[in-house]
């Protein structure tokens, strides 16, 4: 058995390392076109910004120990330039001498990952105008980062926020262009609003609703041109507006590619030819939640897949279960998570859900310490089902994200979160977890013991009337800050006063997170009053409304 590979890093690599387990004797051939072939990409950023201190730290496996451990043959600085399907056989390119020669195969992996897009603007090219994806490119960032003080971000992704953390650690003045009027696209925008604000607040200037027109040489550095009309001096530009899968080698050689570009496999990893598999950013895959096609670049499903297509390659029957974008990043002491379908994509595919905001302690409250986490869960209103989730706040962010991506994967619904049995010790947890809180609020909602609203709901509940909206905060908490039109009766006199409360028309009651809102909204739900609770209460209510603000002043 001879295996070709193409590409190392995540995919590529453990393809390479899970063959050499399931056969001593395979002939195992890794190219890689760069001069680490398994080195943590996601860690590049971090270099730059001086957390890891050092660069050897970032080589997860050396060319030596790949040939030592597992018997492979690792080709570095080595590009296959060509497939030949009806030979069986690559043309590969040494860069080092120019020379090229054949290999043939039995199998051939294709693992060459995505590049970091370029806009196609006049200046992308500028030599102070950097992407990253390798350690060259962090190299060349890093020592780019000694002498400035200014830098701009095209790009409010993962890598363009983990940047803008990083250049702040540097103590550089740092500004992030985004076309769309958010961070972090993937995400719903009011969830990660207050990480907007939280940038701001750490000296990050955010310029949302814009994109460079272009980036021009200037006596000082560069100048970016804004298509606002605007212009940004800097020392260098980072541009992180996504990655395009390197789907050339595949192309030529006639394999299928979707419509974004991703190489076409099955659940095996295979492509349209039998013999030919393909892993890692590079391919099309489908979500795990709706069987939609889709790519999302991230480092786990990459190692799966590797592994996938050398058992495979081997007899054994693995598959790959689909990608449900399970994702998380850190901003400035901050940290913003989701797994499975957002909102908006769940709306793009006119999909049926409902939706939840609770705002927990990521701990016991009574302990030192506490930090409020928000939590957004997505849910089909018919059975249940937990259709996705995000959170955003400090500790405890990456234990319920994961909890909530393995009940996705298990097929879980918000009943079996009423029930999870989770460890609990006052500085980890609640009794309630934050997990089980999310599912008592929304199983309530599908037992009708709780009917919501949302934000955008306040002015059209559904009804003919306006709604009466009611806050039942204390005086003191009103006074500091309402929703306007308002009226305010305190939980604690709402049964008293009951007289006041309208029945001619739909309530909404909110508090600050909802858990009163609740309270109040079973006391006037049993005295005859059409009520909602306003998920997430006032706390979700600013978040959407600073939003909106934002958009505008965009």
């Amino acid at each position: 058995m001879k295996i070709l590979i193409v590409g190392a890093v995540a995919g590529g690599a453990s393809a390479a390392a899970r063959a050499r387990r399931l056969d001593e004797y395979a002939e195992i051939i890794l190219f890689e076109r760069g001069e680490a072939p398994s080195f943590a990409n996601c860690g590049l950023p971090y270099y730059v910004g001086g957390v890891i201190a050092e660069r050897d730290k970032l080589l997860v496996a050396p060319k030596q120990r790949l040939v030592e451990r597992y018997n492979l043959d690792v080709r570095t600085r080595t590009e296959v330039v060509r497939i030949d399907r009806t030979r069986k056989l690559v043309v590969a390119r040494d860069l080092s001498t120019g020379t090229e020669y054949e290999e043939s195969y039995d199998n051939l992996i294709l693992s060459p990952g995505a590049s970091p897009l370029r806009p196609p603007i006049p200046g992308a090219d500028l030599a102070s105008a950097y992407t990253i994806r390798d350690l060259s490119d962090a190299d060349r960032l890093h020592q780019a980062v000694g002498g400035a003080r200014t830098a701009v971000i095209i790009g409010a992704g993962f890598i363009g926020l983990e940047m803008a953390e990083n250049l702040v650690h540097r103590g550089i003045t740092t500004t992030v262009v985004e076309m769309a009027d958010q961070i972090l696209p993937p995400w719903d925008p009011e969830m990660v609003t207050p990480v907007a604000d939280h940038l701001r607040d750490r000296g990050v200037r955010l310029q949302l609703s814009d994109a460079a027109k272009a980036i021009e040489a200037t006596d000082a550095g560069l100048r970016v041109e804004l298509n606002s009309g605007g212009t940004l001096d800097t020392d260098f530009v980072v541009m992180s507006v996504g990655v395009r899968p390197e789907n050339q080698l595949a192309v030529d050689a006639g394999l299928e590619v979707g419509t974004r570009g991703g190489i076409r496999v099955n659940a095996s990893m295979q492509t349209n030819d039998p013999d030919i598999y393909a892993v890692g950013d590079v391919v099309e895959v489908t979500h795990f939640v709706d069987g939609s096609p889709i790519q999302i670049p991230l480092g786990g499903p990459a190692n799966r897949q590797g592994r996938i297509a050398a058992d495979h390659i081997f007899g054994r029957d693995s598959k790959y279960r689909g990608t449900q974008g399970t994702a998380i990043v850190g901003v400035l002491d901050m940290t913003v998570a989701m797994t499975g379908l957002s909102e908006k994509a769940l709306m793009a595919a006119n999909l049926s859900f409902e939706k939840i905001y609770i705002h927990p302690a990521h701990h016991a409250g009574y302990y030192p310490g506490a930090e409020q986490l928000t939590l957004k869960l997505l849910f089909a209103p018919d059975t249940g089902r937990i259709l996705g989730a995000e959170i955003v706040g400090g500790a405890g962010v990456d234990k319920r994200i994961d909890v909530l991506a393995i009940a996705i994967q298990a097929g879980m619904t918000v009943y079996d979160l009423e029930e999870a049995e989770l460890a609990y010790a006052p500085q980890y947890g609640s009794a309630k977890d934050p997990i089980n809180m999310a599912g008592f609020v929304a199983a309530g909602v599908l037992r009708d013991d709780q009917p919501v609203t949302h934000v955008a709901q306040l002015t059209s509940d559904g009804a003919d009337a306006e709604p009466y909206v009611l806050d039942v905060r204390t005086a003191g908490e009103f006074e500091a800050g309402h929703i306007e039109g308002a009226t305010n009766i305190p939980l604690e006199s709402l049964r008293a006063r009951l007289d006041e409360v309208p029945r001619d028309r739909p309530i909404v009651a909110y508090c600050k997170v909802g858990q009163r809102g609740y309270s109040a909204t079973r006391i006037l739900a049993q005295h005859g009053f059409a009520v909602r609770n306003l998920s997430g209460g006032y706390t979700t209510y600013l978040a959407d409304a600073s939003h909106e603000q934002q958009s505008v002043e965009a």
